[in-house]
């Protein structure tokens, strides 16, 4: 879809005909690059807002236009009106929303521009853009849902684009899951913390991030340092949108690697202690990792996955949230993978040639469902003694 073209004035994205808003008050403008000379541009609006697209109109467009353009400064009134869209299946409404993240998400880890905290505001600002029109897409999906929708999206060779992605769609949906009341600033805060859970990686060279094969003790100690990164950033970086609690967001991004058990970094925090968004994204964060066919790994089934992450609740992750997870989205015969288990040391961030799956004895476990938790998992909001 998307490559941002500049005037003196304003920045433009190309759209696609097939995802304009037809029959209804258009919320965007849409604009035409009149020069024919290259690498001269002279956008026209060819269409205000707040005027419906007709049927007519678009086959005029088509007919006379090789390209239309919206200003990027609009780009939020685009990917929202995508839900709107009936007739266009929802993977194709992601694949847009999913490049408009990517988009932002390549500012910050583009080698040829220096990080300043003026492009990490630009970039958390239009995340938080791609993640509200996500929400209006995937809302009602449950998990097993979100996953089908996920196999059918093309992937990035940067495996931190599309598992940041994943595991923001899968934070909402997981959210909705635990907390069905759940309000539409909750569900987009959960799927930013998603979205920005690896923001600390930019710190962190591509060539350990996308290493398939296995990281030395010394790689693997840089690694377990972007939580702290990502944390550092945004308190640095002084970030602050419209509507977004970042005290929420940095513990999410500063969390996401702490074990229930009290065995993960960078804090070993433990339980409760670890905040309710940062327990989701674990979750989110695992599933996504052993789901999701990439070119060096073979993907586990639904059903096999869950069995494996059984192994880890109550260590790796919330019991609790794990219980729900399966029980409230997901009615599952466990197969082959109910006697495997991943270690410990399993970093779900990170991507693998191969899986590295353990044969243990079966072991009953014993979960009291929601003993701790009833009243508070949908809670995104920070209690004042927690926020710092």
């Amino acid at each position: 879809m998307n490559e941002q073209t500049k005037t003196d004035k304003h920045s433009f994205f190309s759209v696609s005909f097939d995802l304009i808003l037809l029959n209804d008050d258009l919320p965007y403008d849409l604009f035409i690059n009149s020069s024919a000379l290259e690498n001269r541009e002279r956008f026209v609006k060819v269409h205000s807002s707040g005027n419906p697209v007709s049927n007519d109109d678009l086959t005029k467009f088509k007919g006379k236009f090789h390209q239309l353009y919206v200003l990027e400064e609009q780009r939020d009134l685009y990917l929202r009106s995508l839900a709107k869209l009936h007739n266009v299946p929802d993977t194709k409404k992601t694949e847009v929303i999913k490049d408009s993240a990517i988009g932002y998400l390549n500012k910050l880890f583009d080698p040829s521009k220096a990080f300043t905290t003026e492009i990490l505001n630009e970039v958390v600002e239009g995340c938080r853009d791609s993640v509200e029109g996500m929400v209006d897409v995937i809302q009602d999906y449950g998990v097993g849902e979100v996953r089908n929708l996920i196999a059918d999206l093309s992937f990035h060779d940067f495996y931190t684009y599309d598992h940041s992605i994943n595991v923001s769609m899968y934070c909402i949906s997981l959210l909705k899951a635990l907390k069905p009341k759940v309000t539409r600033e909750e569900m987009v805060l959960a799927g930013l913390g998603g979205l920005l859970h690896d923001l600390g990686k930019v710190q962190i060279s591509t060539t350990i991030l996308n290493s398939a094969d296995g990281l030395t003790d010394e790689e693997f100690a840089i690694i377990k340092r972007h939580p702290g990164f990502g944390k550092d950033m945004i308190e640095k970086g002084d970030v602050n949108v419209d509507g977004i609690d970042f005290n929420v967001i940095r513990r999410v991004v500063f969390e996401h690697h702490e074990n229930y058990n009290g065995t993960g970094y960078p804090n070993r925090l433990e339980g409760e202690q670890i905040h309710i968004l940062a327990r989701i994204c674990a979750i989110a964060d695992f599933f996504d990792a052993i789901t999701t066919k990439r070119s060096y790994h073979e993907a586990l089934s639904m059903e096999d996955a869950l069995a494996v992450m059984e192994r880890s609740s109550g260590r790796k992750i919330d019991p609790n949230l794990f219980e729900a997870f399966k029980t409230k989205v997901t009615n599952v015969v466990y197969k082959g993978k109910s006697n495997h288990e991943l270690p410990d040391s399993f970093d779900p961030c990170m991507p693998h040639k191969v899986l590295p799956l353990e044969k243990v004895q079966a072991k009953k476990m014993n979960h009291d469902l929601f003993k701790k938790d009833k009243n508070e998992f949908g809670e995104v909001k920070v209690d004042k003694k927690d926020a710092a």
